[in-house]
């Protein structure tokens, strides 16, 4: 990992507070395919402040979530107190071997050496356990959100479509789930300002990207004067089964 790419992947912690507010969270259909049939210890891998974690907790399963940024475990832990948050990354998981059913990994993996990732959620996942991963694309094909990747870049949810995994991991699959987020203008800002682009830009540049959005909510036909915005997203999910 470049030096520039490390330090936009530890620079969440400083707008952990915006993340939370703005980011969404991911839909039941993406969560249902992610998980095995069964499992009942998971790791959420790359918590950040929660947002998967929360879902997980919510049916009922023995969840640990780990992230490298105690800025965001702090406010993990404050929603969901009975919830172990351990300082780690994924290439060294603070868990003991074969002690998961699955580990799930969301917005994340991209930030992660795959190789070595890939190895240590090996060693911690039980026999046929499972590695899920999630990421949240906009959806751009509608007016106002295109012209929101014009200010602060395109997604492309295709992009994390290629991402492979290695050995000992087989039966890769993937699935795309179409769903939309209901946030309110100023979620929208702090969606943006929580950006690790926007996060690691010098002050004026990030400055004017957040202005932008502000106009843009401001004089946009579809948001002018909104209260509540329906932002479109497409989940890209894939997982694999450790093998033998």
């Amino acid at each position: 990992m470049t030096e520039s790419r490390r330090e936009r992947s530890l620079s969440f912690g400083s707008e952990a507070a915006a993340y939370e507010r703005g980011r969404p969270s991911y839909p039941p259909e993406a969560i249902d395919w992610l998980l095995p049939p069964g499992a009942r210890d998971v790791l959420d891998l790359g918590a950040g402040t929660g947002k998967l974690t929360t879902r997980l907790v919510e049916r009922g399963l023995d969840v640990v979530a780990v992230d490298p940024l105690a800025e965001m475990l702090e406010l993990l832990t404050s929603a969901l107190p009975d919830t172990p948050a351990l300082l780690g990354t994924a290439e060294q998981i603070p868990l003991p071997d074969n002690s998961v059913d699955a580990v799930l990994v969301a917005q994340a993996w991209h930030w992660f050496d795959p190789q070595r990732a890939a190895a240590e959620v090996a060693r911690v996942l039980r026999p046929g356990g499972r590695l899920g991963l999630v990421w949240n694309a906009r959806d751009e094909r509608l007016g106002w959100v295109k012209d929101l990747g014009r200010i602060i870049g395109h997604e492309n949810a295709q992009l994390n479509d290629t991402t492979t995994l290695p050995k000992p991991f087989t039966d890769l699959a993937r699935k795309h789930v179409e769903w939309t987020s209901y946030l309110t203008p100023q979620a929208l800002i702090d969606l943006v300002a929580s950006r690790s682009y926007c996060i690691t830009s010098p002050t004026e540049v990030r400055t004017r990207t957040l202005d932008e959005v502000r106009e843009l909510l401001a004089t946009h036909p579809a948001l002018a004067n909104a209260t509540g915005l329906a932002l479109p997203y497409i989940t890209v999910c894939i997982r694999a089964t450790l093998g033998s």
